[in-house]
């Protein structure tokens, strides 16, 4: 974390403990202890104060999420739609076996924390959703999904994946996330067109 300036690690030790704590529970003076960067820094960069750093937090999370399938379908051998929604499950189940239950998405706890109270970041969580579903949707059909499913398909990877994460979290349990991950390949493998 330390290459980044003083911002860009505000941004990024909010995103974290958002999607630790959530919105309400993560504090500016946290963030700024987190990030190292002296507590002033606050107001300088994010003038208009916390909903202004949550909604940065939100925005970072999703290009963030939409920069790894690049590096979710270099992971595999075949690239497959299947192939690919294992892999974007794969980081929650090894994050879980190896360091417990306590993070989930952040654009999803801003989403639950704030949507209905703070139109900005109602907005900047469905901007974020869009981050992630684009490069999903192009994936599918660089795949050879045909156009018209694959905005359909990449929604459903994605509201899969954060539903078994939010299941996965309130059982302890990763079986929800092996469960979407069996039951969905075949469906998304499926849509594949065969070509005449």
């Amino acid at each position: 974390m330390s290459e980044r300036g003083p911002r860009e690690r505000m941004v990024f030790s909010a995103a974290q403990l958002i999607r630790r704590d959530g919105v309400a529970s993560t504090g500016m003076r946290e963030v700024a202890v987190h990030a190292e960067a002296p507590r002033g820094s606050l107001q300088h960069y994010f003038p208009g104060g916390k909903e202004q750093l949550v909604n940065e937090a939100v925005g970072w999370a999703g290009r963030y999420a939409g920069n790894r399938v690049t590096r979710f379908l270099a992971a595999l051998d075949e690239p497959t739609p299947g192939g690919l929604f294992a892999e974007m499950v794969r980081q929650w189940t090894d994050e879980y076996e190896s360091d417990g239950f306590a993070g989930g998405c952040p654009v999803a706890a801003a989403t639950v924390d704030c949507a209905q109270s703070t139109a900005s970041t109602r907005e900047a969580a469905a901007a974020a959703f869009a981050n992630w579903t684009g490069p999903v949707a192009g994936a599918l059909a660089d795949m050879g999904v045909p156009e018209e499913r694959t905005a359909a398909l990449a929604t459903l990877m994605i509201s899969t994946l954060e539903g078994a994460i939010l299941i996965a979290r309130a059982e302890r349990d990763v079986r929800a996330l092996t469960t979407a991950t069996r039951e969905l390949g075949p469906l998304l493998d499926a849509a594949v067109s065969k070509g005449d």
